[in-house]
């Protein structure tokens, strides 16, 4: 059964669709997290270290999982674009402000988003975040190492 998305987000851009989509993450709202994606069967998403989740069930799984230990205090930083006529792609930094015996620390993921035009509108329909790091990243200009 397809699910209607709710009438706050039709009609928006994918960049007010992501800032509801970590908006969503910082509150632990797995209903208003879930009303960005698409609803198609294909949709994946790859957490931090994690295996590939596709489908809306698995990926909604996935997220409760998480949410079970709380919201993620996480803030996106640094977005870059590439933009076409039916979609695009955001390419960002995902700080996430991590509680520790030593107080706060600041953990860094990478993060690429990727928005499709739909009959609903703009919905999300992947999302892949690597391993995070307590340290900053490098900045694009080459200086790090290069994997492939």
């Amino acid at each position: 059964m397809r699910r209607k998305p709710p009438a706050t987000l039709i009609g928006l851009t994918p960049d007010e669709l992501e800032a509801q989509f970590y908006d969503a993450l910082r509150r632990g709202d797995i209903e208003a997290l879930m009303g960005v994606w698409a609803d198609d069967d294909e949709i994946v998403c790859v957490h931090p270290g994690g295996p590939r989740v596709v489908g809306p069930a698995a990926i909604r799984a996935g997220f409760e999982a998480i949410f079970a230990n709380g919201a993620i205090p996480v803030h996106p930083e640094q977005v870059h674009r590439l933009d076409a006529l039916s979609g695009t792609v955001h390419h960002l930094l995902e700080k996430i402000e991590v509680p520790t015996d030593e107080g706060p620390r600041t953990a860094w993921v990478m993060a690429t988003n990727v928005y499709l035009q739909t009959a609903q509108g703009w919905r999300l329909v992947a999302h892949h975040a690597s391993p995070g790091s307590l340290q900053p990243p490098d900045d694009g200009s080459g200086g790090g190492a290069i994997l492939h």
